[in-house]
């Protein structure tokens, strides 16, 4: 996502577009498992810190699964993301 643009300063992306752009780019399999690591990775309860800032229905404690479609779903990186992005640039 850092290399598509989503910084978290800037606008959320339809997540469809996201997961079209992985598959295209980076891992051309499956549009449910990419879609769904990103859903882990955007739900509050899931991380300590969530890396995706998501707008939309992105599930509930109660049922995690019970996400949205990618088509109703934006995102953009958070701010811990871009932190430990910068990190891996350095090296360290």
């Amino acid at each position: 996502m850092s290399e598509l643009g989503l910084k978290s300063s800037g606008k959320p992306k339809k997540s469809a577009r996201t997961v079209g752009d992985v598959l295209g780019k980076y891992h051309p399999h499956g549009d449910f498992a990419c879609y769904e690591a990103m859903v882990l990775m955007a739900q509050p309860f899931s991380y300590r810190y969530p890396l995706i800032e998501g707008q939309g229905n992105w599930a509930s404690p109660d049922d995690p699964k019970s996400f949205a479609a990618m088509r109703y779903t934006e995102a953009k990186l958070s701010a811990y993301s871009e932190l430990l992005l910068s990190e891996l640039g350095q090296g360290t």
